[in-house]
């Protein structure tokens, strides 16, 4: 978990993208986020992340809420929408732009991808071109964060002691896109910090993100929550279940009290077998008083 913090009461927060309907993978990360807030009486929050508005399916955030409340899946406060939030990212984006930490570039990704040293694990990785000044009175594009040439450490309690050095393994990155929408990685330090949260429970494609969010919440003076990677669901093909890729919504066929014991022994839970297939309010107990993040599986699996 992230150094230097510790939640007696945490409060936890599942934020799906309204790109489609939920699918087993979310449905996985709302139950392990769900379960390990309340497991400590805590509290458990709903953010819709619609900011990338070319990508929002129309009623899909009313369809994902439906469908957490048809799992007993209840949530506590209000729900937020980063879509009626701008205005704190353009805060948090001038901020940084009087600490002297943003500069404007004028690359396209593909001149990135021709120019970058390499290719790291969340893409190519940024040069520096426009470190300076951008180059030729070309326009700027996009605004770019600075970062440091040192490690970015944290412990997860799935995956073990992460190491990141972000000027080696991602560079300088966007906090503004070329399109004028605010990055993910801003929007989702300054949310967690006005809401909040102590614990951010997701899935494990999100592992590499966080280095570059804990850095932004020290240039920010926020506080760093605890961090828990949950283990991916696999489609057939071997890559993760997402909406993105055409994952079908979670079957209403089936009972809701199917899926979450399914999505309980995904988390490697040891749920009995007996309970397969009791009504959700029946399994949501039993998981709240045997919920254990040390049985969390550290390997991706097939879904379902």
């Amino acid at each position: 978990m992230a150094e230097g913090t510790c939640a007696a009461v945490p409060v936890g927060r599942f934020a799906p993208s309204p790109t489609g309907p939920l699918h087993f993978g979310s449905l996985v990360a709302a139950v392990g986020s769900f379960c390990l807030a309340r497991c400590a009486g805590g509290r458990w929050l709903v953010r819709i992340e619609d900011l990338d508005t070319p990508r929002v399916v129309a009623g899909a955030a009313e369809d994902i809420l439906r469908t957490l409340e048809r799992f007993g899946l209840t949530w506590d406060g209000p729900v937020w929408r980063q879509s009626r939030r701008r205005e704190h990212y353009e805060a948090a984006l001038n901020r940084l732009a009087g600490q002297g930490r943003l500069f404007a570039c004028g690359c396209s990704r593909k001149e990135v991808l021709a120019s970058a040293p390499h290719v790291g694990e969340e893409g190519p990785v940024y040069p520096g071109t426009c470190r300076q000044g951008v180059p030729g009175g070309r326009p700027a594009r996009a605004w770019r964060l600075r970062v440091p040439d040192r490690l970015i450490e944290f412990d997860d309690p799935v995956w073990g002691r992460q190491r990141q050095n972000l000027a080696v393994e991602v560079g300088d990155f966007v906090l503004r896109r070329a399109d004028g929408l605010f990055a993910y990685q801003l929007a989702v330090v300054v949310d967690d910090a006005a809401s909040g949260i102590t614990q951010v429970v997701r899935g494990q494609d999100l592992l590499a993100s966080t280095p570059r969010q804990l850095y932004l919440q020290q240039c920010l003076g926020y506080p760093a929550p605890q961090y828990l990677h949950l283990p991916l669901a696999l489609g057939p093909d071997g890559t993760k279940v997402s909406k993105r890729h055409g994952a079908l919504a979670v079957p209403e066929s089936l009972e809701p009290g199917e899926l979450l014991w399914r999505a309980l022994h995904f988390l490697g839970q040891g749920v009995p077998e007996e309970l397969y297939g009791a009504p959700a309010p029946e399994l949501l107990a039993w998981a709240l008083s045997c919920f254990r993040a040390e049985r969390i599986p550290a390997r991706s699996a097939p879904a379902g």
